[in-house]
């Protein structure tokens, strides 16, 4: 089978539900171009700044989009085959996630931009705020579990590791001296662009020429030696002026970002390739998981995610221009994340059964294809692996920094702890278990050592994707209280209710059957998604009181 029509297919799909679903989405929502938005009405240019619709889109989709879209879709084709894994990819983000993206930009832009955690504590209750404040702080410790060993991994690996490590090193520092440049320095945006964009090029060029690596004399492990120098960079990029790192940081990534996606996208469907990998390996994956629901929550961030919710409430909502923009900004933006999704997942579908290439970790999976992809346009192959091996790092520093700031703010809110000093406390409790689940060495019946971030990837999926049915739970509260067509977010809210749910029931099963047959054991996987279920049961019992609520004739 051609993977150009499998590829095209999707896109084409894509298309469509742009041009059809999202067109009536738009209608239901009542989108007007000449209501005013908060971006125009209280313009400060600080925080609220109105831009137009294709700048934003591109700044909306550099700060949603991250490794778990890569990620996710190679776990789940792996585990149960392509086609199960595409369908979820261009339906799920279709139908689930590109309307809780849409949606939550929407209901937050009619909210004077305010955040979801703020909908929810005017939609549901100052106790569901509470509750879900408390959930979202323990979902971004887990994205920031999952890709602080995801990256440390890939710098720890034997033959192109050191090399990675490098650029990745030199970019952010890059990152930075850019960032002095255009505040300190007053250099013209054009002027840095042109001097830095072509220095990161330099970087990945000489980067394996001179790998940083980890001496075995020293007394840790590399890839914990490398966690603690990620944990540590998360911590810096919480505190430090968003001037002096991220924000150039994210300039020079959306680069990555587009080249990346421009170059696989133009190699998966121009280079001719065909479908070698099984299309469906069975209702179980291997290692005994069912189809329902771990591929949903293993797929993630390639369908739907919750943590698109917090971007498009937090700062995209303040620079919508015109109501009309959240059709391309919101619903758009997740459906290129869909087409990013369906380019790692094509990855997976070039490898014939039994390649050993499937046994490598996502990165190195990823960073092969796609160096196959450009290879047949005259691309050094070795380049183009170090650049999809840098781009899929800075994807994940995308996620990391962005995460622990997040996780900082609300980790201030919840203990009113304030100033320089309380941003330090806030920052080091909210990476105090990423630090303790990063350094447990967990191993298989076999005795080998298993990466902390395929333990939690599940757990982390599952959060992450229950923080987006949360989410449309709330929207779903405040479409039937303006007395709108409240099924489009309630049909999505409840099937991701089921699905991560389920998943949290079958992670806490093993250890809750130990417990009943009197072998206690200690579970640190099992008891957090317990405590996210606790938490996720009692927002949804305030939701649904707040559902039941009479309705208001108000549309807002």
């Amino acid at each position: 089978m051609s993977l150009f029509a499998i590829a095209a297919g999707a896109c084409a799909l894509f298309a469509l539900g742009y041009a059809l679903y999202s067109r009536r989405l738009a209608r239901w929502f009542d989108l007007a171009p000449n209501r005013a938005t908060p971006a125009c009405r209280l313009q400060d240019g600080i925080d609220y700044v109105p831009a137009k619709a294709p700048f934003l889109l591109g700044q909306h989709f550099s700060a949603i989009a991250a490794a778990g879209p890569i990620v996710g879709p190679i776990l789940g084709a792996l585990a149960f085959g392509w086609l199960p894994t595409l369908a979820w990819i261009v339906f799920g983000a279709i139908f689930f996630g590109a309307v809780h993206d849409f949606s939550s930009l929407v209901s937050s832009l009619r909210h004077d931009a305010r955040s979801i955690v703020e909908l929810v504590r005017e939609q549901l209750g100052p106790r569901a705020h509470l509750l879900f404040m408390g959930f979202v702080w323990l979902s971004l410790v887990y994205v920031i579990i999952a890709f602080t060993d995801l990256t440390s991994s890939s710098f720890a690996e034997p033959l192109h590791g050191g090399g990675v490590a490098t650029s990745s090193s030199l970019y952010l520092l890059a990152a930075v001296a850019m960032g002095l440049c255009l505040y300190k320095w007053r250099m013209p945006l054009g002027v840095a662009t042109a001097l830095f964009i072509p220095l990161v090029g330099l970087i990945i060029w000489q980067g394996q020429s001179m790998p940083l690596l980890i001496p075995a004399s020293w007394p840790i492990r590399p890839q914990l030696a490398w966690n603690i120098a990620i944990l540590s960079y998360c911590f810096l990029a919480s505190i430090l002026p968003l001037w002096l790192l991220l924000q150039p940081r994210g300039y020079l990534g959306g680069f990555f970002l587009y080249v990346t996606l421009a170059a696989g996208l133009v190699g998966l469907l121009l280079g001719g390739d065909r479908v070698q990998y099984p299309a469906f390996l069975g209702w179980r994956s291997p290692q005994g998981f069912p189809l329902f629901p771990i591929l949903f929550v293993t797929v993630a961030c390639g369908a739907c995610s919750g943590f698109h919710g917090i971007v498009s409430s937090g700062t995209t909502s303040k620079q919508i221009a015109r109501e009309p923009d959240c059709r391309l900004v919101g619903y758009g933006g997740m459906l290129l994340e869909g087409v990013v999704a369906v380019i790692a997942l094509a990855t997976v579908m070039l490898l014939a059964p039994g390649d050993p290439t499937a046994q490598q970790s996502p990165d190195r999976i990823y960073a092969s294809g796609l160096s196959h992809f450009v290879e047949r346009f005259g691309v050094n192959r070795e380049f183009a692996r170090s650049f999809a091996l840098l781009a899929f790092a800075t994807f994940i520093y995308d996620t990391l920094d962005v995460a622990t700031r997040l996780g900082r703010y609300i980790f201030q809110e919840l203990t009113g702890w304030k100033g320089r000093w309380g941003s330090v406390w806030a920052t080091l409790a909210t990476l105090a278990l990423p630090a303790m689940s990063v350094s447990w060495v967990v191993k298989d019946a076999q005795g080998h050592i298993v990466p902390a971030w395929r333990v939690f990837w599940t757990l982390f999926g599952t959060s992450n994707q229950l923080l987006a049915a949360l989410t449309l739970t709330t929207v779903t509260v405040w479409l039937r209280r303006t007395r709108r067509p409240w099924l489009v977010s309630a049909i999505p809210a409840a099937f991701m209710v089921a699905v991560t749910l389920a998943a949290l029931v079958l992670t806490i099963r093993p250890w809750l059957l130990g417990l009943l047959a009197g072998q206690p054991s200690f579970n640190w996987i099992a008891l957090i998604a317990l405590v996210l279920l606790g938490l996720a049961a009692l927002i949804l019992v305030e939701g649904l009181k707040a559902f039941a609520r009479p309705s208001s004739v108000h549309r807002s």
